[in-house]
Order: C-alpha cells, then sequence, then structure tokens
C-alpha cells in the first residue's frame, strides 16, 4: 500500500480517537451507574472501539516511514494498548471472570470476530532485531561450543554392528527384488489374457460410421462434464467453500509481493532514521552558528534591563535567580492566563490583609474551602462526599489516557493541517527540526549568559557597595545553602537499601553462557500467536443469560496470551504504568497447546526463556547455597537482559502436600523462594512466570493460586476450532483437501481430541510417500481413523474436573457468587435493595 493509505489509516484512528475522548474524559464527573449490564455494555464497547483503533495505529506504525510521525505514532500506539489493558481489567473486576463475550455487541455494531482480533504490535521484534540477532549468535556460539548433546530418545537406540546392517540390508533388497519380480510376471499374464481374449472375438464388424459417432458421443460428454466439473469448482472457491489451489510459484503469489513490500519499507524506516539523527545534529549546528550570537546579545540586553528596571524601582540590584530554579529563564517565562490570575489575586489578598487585619484573615482561602466542603456535605445527593457513598459503579482514574490525549493533541495540531504534497519520500521535516532545536539552543546560550550575567551583576554591586560604604555578604549564604542540601541529599542516599549481590565479580556475559550450560536458559522455538488456531465462540452471550458458564474458546484463550503476556511484555512505558501482572498459569488437559502460547509469548515479544521446571533443574546447584545462586542469577540476567520469561512446567508438584516416592526430582524445592521471586520484580522489570499445569487439582489451592496471579484455562477445542484447525494442518503439510475428504465428519467423530493428538493423526498419515500419491489417490476421512483409534481422548469428566477445581479460585468463587445473586435479585447486578441489612453485607463482603 502506499503512504496515502496508511496516513488515512492513521487520520481514521485519531477520529475515533477523538470521538473517544469526550467520553472518556468528561467536563463534569459522571454519576454512578448502579446497572451491571449497562455498565458491561459501556466497557464492552469501550473495549471494541479501543481495538479497533489499536489494529489501525499498529498497521500505520509498522509501515510509515517518515520519522517525525512515527515519533507521535509511537506514543498513542502505547497509550492505546495501556488503556485497552485498563478497560480489561475493569471488565474482570466487574464480572470476575477472565472471559467475556461480544457476540450480541458485534451483531448491534455489524462487526465479525475477526475485527476485534488483538493485534501484536510487530515493532516489539522489527525495533529490536540487532540486539535479537546478537543474542541468538551469542547462544550458537555457546552450544556449538558444548556440542551436540543427546536426548533420551538418542540414548535409547540399539547400537547395530556392521555385520547385521548388512544382513537387514540384503533381506529388504531381496524383497523388494521379489516384489517387483512378481508385478512383472501379473502384467505378462495380463497381457496374455488379453491377446487370448481377442482372438476368440474375432475381427470387428461394426460400421465406422457408428463406430466414429460413440466416440464423438463418449468424448462430447467427458469434454462437457470436465468443463461442468471446473466450473462448479471455480465457484466453491470464489465463495469460500474450498481452499484455493494456487498453481503459481509461492514467491509470486500475492501475499508474498505483499510482506516484501512491507520488509522494503521498513529497511527505508532504518534508513530515513538515520537521516533523522544526522539532521538533528547539523540543524541544531547551524542554528548555533548562525541564530546563537543574535540569542546571546538579545538576552543579555533584556537583563541589563531587568537589572536597570530593578535598580530604578528599588533602588539596588536584584538577586540572579538559582541555577536550580532556571536561571534567567523564570524572569521571561510566558505565563499562562491562570498563572497570572492567581499572582494579582496573591497581590490583593496582601494588600487586604494590611488594611483590613482581622476581616482578610476570614476570607482566606483555607476557611472558605471548609465551609464549601461542609456545604456539599449537606447539600445536593450528587456534591462533595456524598458523591463517593453513593452505591454503584465508576470508571478507575487512567494512567494512560493523558499520553493518548497530548499524541491527539500533537496530531491535530501538527501533522492534521499540514500540506505534505512536496514531501512524497516522507522524509524528515527540516522546519519541525528547527523549532524543536531553537529551543534547544536558546536553553544553552541561556546558561552561558547567566554565567556571564552573573558576574556583571556581581560587579555592579561591588561597584554599588563602594559607592555606598558597604560588603557584600551574600555570596557566603548561597554557599552555604548548597551544603546544607548536599548533606540532605547524602541522607536520602544512605536510607536505600540494596540487596547482597552473590555475582558482584562476573559479568552478565559469563552469567549468561553459564546459564545456557546448564539449560537453565534455552532457546525458544520460533512460534507466533496467529499460529495457535481456534474459532470464536458464538453464543457465549446466549449461555450466559440462560445462567449457564460456557467453556471458553481457544480464540478466547489466544486474546488473553495476547493480553496478560505479549502486550505488557513488549512495551516498557505500558509494563511501568499497568497492574502489574507477574505470574500466569496455563491450565488444561495434555494437548491443548500450553507449551505453545509459552513459546508464542516469546517468540512475539523477544523474550528470553529461563526453564526451572523440576526435571530441568534436578541435580544443578543442590543445597540451599546452590538454590540461592540459581535463583540469583536467574533472575539477575532475567532484568538485565529483559524482558524475560521464567518457565515451570507442571507447576503443580511444586504445592502439592507430599511429593510421590521415587520423584528424584525434587518438585517442592522452588515453593518458598517463588513468591519471594516475584516479591522482588518492580514495574520496571519486564519479567514474568509462566507456569503450565495438567493436574492442577493436585495441588494445594490457596499457596498455588497466591503464586499465580492470572489463571487461564484452556478447554478442548469445540466443533468450530477442530473443523479450521484439521483444514489448517492437513494444508500446512502438503495435504489436498478435496471432494473425497468429509471435513466435516472427521471434526465430528474427534470430539475429545485435543490439537496435539490432530497433529499427531496429520504427520502420522501425511508422509512423503502418502503426499505423492495424492493426485492418484486423494485423502479419505476413514484414513486418519486407525491413527486417532490409537490415542486416548480427553473425556468430558476430565474437562469437568478443571471447571470444578477453576470455580474453587478465588475469581471463579466470586464470579458463582455473583450469578448466584444475581438470580435472587433478578438484576442481573448481584446488589440487594437499600432498605435490606442483608444487601448491605453482601456488599462489605464484595469489597
Amino acid at each position: 500500500m502506499s503512504h496515502g493509505t496508511y496516513n488515512q489509516l492513521w487520520a481514521e484512528a485519531q477520529t475515533s480517537i477523538d470521538d473517544l475522548l469526550p467520553r472518556e474524559i468528561p467536563l463534569e464527573p459522571p454519576r454512578p451507574e448502579k446497572d451491571r449490564l449497562t455498565v458491561f455494555q459501556t466497557l464492552a464497547t469501550l473495549y471494541i472501539k479501543y481495538i479497533q483503533i489499536l489494529r489501525k495505529l499498529e498497521a500505520s506504525y509498522d509501515q510509515i516511514v517518515h520519522p517525525q510521525k512515527r515519533r507521535v505514532l509511537r506514543q498513542v500506539v502505547d497509550g492505546t494498548v495501556g488503556r485497552l489493558l485498563e478497560v480489561k481489567n475493569e471488565m474482570v473486576n466487574l464480572e470476575f471472570s477472565e472471559f467475556h463475550y461480544f457476540d450480541d455487541i458485534l451483531s448491534d455494531l455489524k462487526l465479525t470476530p475477526n475485527d476485534i482480533e488483538i493485534p501484536v504490535p510487530k515493532y516489539y521484534r522489527y525495533e529490536r532485531k540487532k540486539i535479537l540477532k546478537d543474542r541468538e549468535q551469542l547462544l550458537g556460539s555457546i552450544l556449538s561450543k558444548m556440542g551436540p548433546s543427546l536426548t533420551d530418545k538418542e540414548k535409547d537406540v540399539k547400537q547395530m554392528s556392521l555385520e547385521e546392517a548388512i544382513r537387514l540390508i540384503q533381506v529388504h533388497e531381496r524383497a523388494r527384488q521379489g516384489r517387483l519380480r512378481a508385478k512383472f510376471m501379473k502384467e505378462i499374464r495380463m497381457e496374455e489374457e488379453r491377446e487370448r481374449v481377442a482372438a476368440q472375438r474375432g475381427a470387428p464388424t461394426l460400421d465406422p460410421d457408428v463406430a466414429a459417432t460413440r466416440i464423438q458421443k463418449i468424448w462430447k460428454g467427458f469434454v462437457r462434464r470436465k468443463l461442468t466439473r471446473k466450473q462448479r469448482e471455480e465457484e466453491m472457491i470464489f465463495i469460500g467453500m474450498v481452499p484455493t489451489k494456487e498453481s503459481r510459484p509461492k514467491k509470486f503469489l500475492p501475499q508474498t509481493l505483499a510482506e516484501n513490500t512491507e520488509m522494503a519499507r521498513r529497511v527505508t524506516q532504518d534508513e530515513y532514521e538515520v537521516e533523522y539523527q544526522q539532521a538533528l545534529v547539523t540543524v541544531k549546528e547551524k542554528i548555533r552558528e548562525v541564530e546563537g550570537p543574535d540569542m546571546k546579545e538579545r538576552m543579555q540586553d533584556q537583563i541589563r534591563q531587568w537589572f536597570i528596571e530593578c535598580r530604578d524601582a528599588t533602588g539596588k540590584f536584584p538577586d540572579y535567580p538559582d541555577e536550580e530554579d532556571g536561571g534567567s529563564a523564570l524572569l521571561f517565562k510566558e505565563k499562562t492566563p491562570e498563572e497570572v490570575e492567581a499572582e494579582m489575586a496573591a497581590k490583593e489578598e496582601e494588600k487586604g490583609g494590611k488594611k483590613k487585619g482581622k476581616k482578610g484573615k476570614k476570607s482566606g482561602k483555607k476557611k472558605k474551602g471548609k465551609k464549601s466542603g461542609k456545604k456539599g456535605k449537606k447539600g445536593k445527593k450528587g456534591g462533595g462526599d456524598e458523591e463517593e457513598e453513593e452505591p454503584g459503579w465508576k470508571m478507575a482514574p487512567s494512567n494512560f489516557l493523558p499520553e493518548v490525549e497530548q499524541a491527539h493533541r500533537g496530531f491535530r495540531d501538527v501533522w492534521m493541517t499540514r500540506d505534505e504534497s512536496g514531501n512524497f519520500q516522507q522524509k524528515h521535516d527540516n522546519e519541525l527540526i528547527k523549532e524543536k532545536k531553537r529551543l534547544e539552543v536558546e536553553d544553552e546560550v541561556r546558561k552561558q549568559v547567566d554565567e556571564l550575567m552573573r558576574e556583571e551583576l556581581n560587579n555592579l554591586k561591588m561597584a554599588l557597595d563602594r559607592d555606598k560604604g558597604k560588603k557584600g555578604k551574600k555570596g557566603k549564604k548561597s554557599g552555604k545553602k548548597k551544603k546544607k542540601k548536599g548533606k540532605k541529599s547524602g541522607k536520602k542516599g544512605k536510607k536505600g537499601k540494596k540487596e547482597k549481590d552473590l555475582t558482584a565479580d562476573r559479568t552478565i556475559e559469563s552469567l549468561y553462557e553459564e546459564l545456557v550450560q546448564q539449560g537453565i536458559l534455552v532457546r525458544s522455538p520460533q512460534i507466533y500467536l496467529k499460529d495457535y488456531i481456534g474459532d470464536y465462540s458464538y453464543l457465549g452471550t446466549t449461555l450466559r443469560q440462560a445462567d449457564i458458564e460456557p467453556m471458553p474458546s481457544l480464540s478466547d484463550v489466544r486474546q488473553l496470551v495476547a493480553l496478560y503476556g505479549i502486550l505488557p511484555l513488549g512495551s516498557q512505558f505500558v509494563h511501568q504504568n499497568m497492574p502489574q501482572i507477574k505470574s500466569i498459569l496455563l491450565a488444561g488437559p495434555r494437548g491443548v497447546g500450553k507449551k505453545m502460547l509459552l513459546h508464542a509469548i516469546c517468540t512475539e515479544t523477544g523474550a528470553n526463556l529461563f526453564d526451572l521446571t523440576p526435571e530441568n533443574i534436578a541435580g544443578k546447584y543442590p543445597g540451599k547455597s546452590g538454590l540461592a545462586m540459581l535463583i540469583h542469577m536467574v533472575t539477575k540476567v532475567a532484568r538485565e537482559l529483559q524482558p524475560s520469561v521464567i518457565f515451570i512446567g507442571g507447576c503443580e508438584k511444586t504445592f502439592v502436600k507430599k511429593a510421590p516416592k521415587g520423584d528424584k526430582t525434587d518438585p517442592k524445592r522452588l515453593k518458598k523462594d517463588l513468591p519471594k521471586i516475584l516479591k522482588g520484580f518492580k514495574p520496571e522489570d519486564r519479567v514474568v512466570l509462566v507456569g503450565t499445569s495438567v493436574s492442577p487439582f493436585d495441588a494445594e489451592l490457596k499457596p498455588f493460586v497466591k503464586t499465580y496471579e492470572r489463571i487461564i484455562l484452556i478447554p478442548r477445542p469445540d466443533y468450530a476450532s477442530r473443523y479450521i484447525l484439521w483444514k489448517h494442518l492437513i494444508l500446512e503439510h502438503n495435504g489436498i483437501i478435496t471432494q473425497h475428504l468429509d471435513v466435516s465428519s472427521l471434526t465430528k467423530i474427534t470430539d475429545g481430541y485435543t490439537q496435539g493428538h490432530v497433529v499427531e493423526a496429520v504427520k502420522y498419515i501425511l508422509t512423503e510417500r502418502r503426499i505423492s500419491q495424492l493426485s492418484k489417490k486423494p485423502l479419505a476421512a476413514v484414513e486418519f481413523v486407525s491413527p486417532l483409534a490409537r490415542i486416548d481422548p480427553i473425556y468430558k469428566e476430565e474437562e469437568e474436573a478443571f471447571k470444578s477445581w477453576y470455580g474453587k479460585t478465588p475469581l471463579g468463587k466470586k464470579r458463582e457468587k455473583l450469578a448466584k445473586g444475581g438470580d435472587e435479585d433478578g438484576d442481573g447486578g448481584g446488589k440487594k435493595g437499600k432498605g435490606k441489612k442483608k444487601g448491605k453485607k453482601g456488599k462489605k463482603k464484595k469489597k
């Protein structure tokens, strides 16, 4: 797409933000909303709107090449991501559920589920590509030094002698030759049989014209049927019922060409960024050379004029403002009308205080404030403290709306009306650089002028004192003040306590290498979040209205992983300002893709992966001191090379009451230290603990859910997800879907099978030999029955066990209580009437 297209996308997103800001930042505080359904509709609409805005902004930021526009865009992208996470948090606190369903709202807004798919900003990886490339090279060099590591499968392979290998090859070769000989003999016998039958029939007696007519009839029927079949196939491809059969090479596909164009634009971004950075230096130097002397002379004249005016007004020269207070910049600061009004009011109060005495004291601002506060309590219901006490829901204050508003103002003031008809290549704008750098040069020149004018002022004061016979003592006072400030700052520095660094004498590179050698820091496979296939839940709202809690779909799981795992880790600004998520639990039966989601988090954010699974750390760093060293090294390297992910597989084993007999991995080794590790993570540390569990109900509930703040329950795939999963996997493994393959029936019979089971079956069937036969022997659904029959599916009872366990977690309990409260009251809000004492108690418990 062109520059204009991405600029248009940006403008559309900013228009949507312009529509949302008056609702998000109203002039008057809104009244609390009591109806829970209305609140959810409001939040859900906001959530969907912000996702649509983020999709447009992310696409624009990824492809716009103008370096100055990209800075404004980056600010609004980060602000929108943060606000989206805040709205999500509000929805969780309102409904006490991680999963929300918008099918009715999507229908009202005429949107599809694809329109609310959360985009992962590509700059998370592309702006760190050099760092990631260097890290990958370092990891590769360390692993190559270690040599090939034998896996368990390779160790179990039986060694074979040379004689046994030769004998095995001979047996197979003789069998191959025997099969070929049998095939040749069968063909010879069939040929002899055909010749014998032809000899018995004799010469053909059919009339040549009749024979020709028959041949034409058969041929025309064949051609017509072939044409009809082709037209039907084209129609089915057109309406999306049959996958496209692309005959062109992959490099000439429209998708490939679009990807190449995007990569070329990213290269252009890097080139323009280098030019922009060079322009910042050259423009500043030019302004300093050309305009610097005039600035200096003008400032000196203004300050000398100030000296004379002050001497004429007070009879003495003024004190020069300190450098810490801003120097002479304070004298010529442009004040807002509010600041001027405040200064005038302060002067009037001072005059009134001298004249009126006691009366002036009564009219002070403090007493007025107290009176107005009392009136607010006694007066209207909507004002003062009573507004806070009034029951209902209010939106929490946002840390990101000011950022969004500031970026929106920058777009409106600078880029909305700017004429760029002459900037076809979208390079940097020199005029904007000059405006910015002129201020920087003024600050630098002002500091130089302040030094000169301080000396000049001291000389003038000394000359004036010499005339009057006085000595100046003010220089000593300023020196004392500075000493006192220095002492205070010294005391503040002593208050901060630092943790003991066990590896103070070692570099991060050496710690990194040791963790790689020990197998703690591992290489994450390149898996993207979009590879986690799953369809949207279309009946979520309907089931909840019928008081049935639906199981989340795989699309909902994918959205949650993006919200809790990827978006906060990718941006430092977002992570520091949002409610911190330190740990995530991925719980679900075997084969639902827990590790795949973990690797997607690492791939999308470019994070390091530290594997603290009990089986992986068994026998490494033994004893208490060894464990302390392991935890210290992991947390230190994770903070230094953030973003980082600390992974614990089978994390329920850490919190079991009693470890099983014969388990030498010591699964409870990290139980006491995990809370300390999480407590040590600060908002500026982009580190998250991710645990996966196949049987979370085996662990002690309280410490388990206290350690893992966010629990994402991953169910078996439903019919819609299995249908698109089968089609995707067959095509991905070079299979061909034809009319002979009934994907719908295959999806129906695989109810209870997970994604891992489907992948296993597809790999088993689509071997190289079977792929080579597809043109003559199309795939059939019955072929996949045999490998699936060898796999035990996930039965409904196991899924119910996960559901009942989740109901015992804090969020699950709140959700269950809310559902019961909604049934009793019939208002959907779970709140009792004002006159009932039970309702008040219920509110207190909820709080």
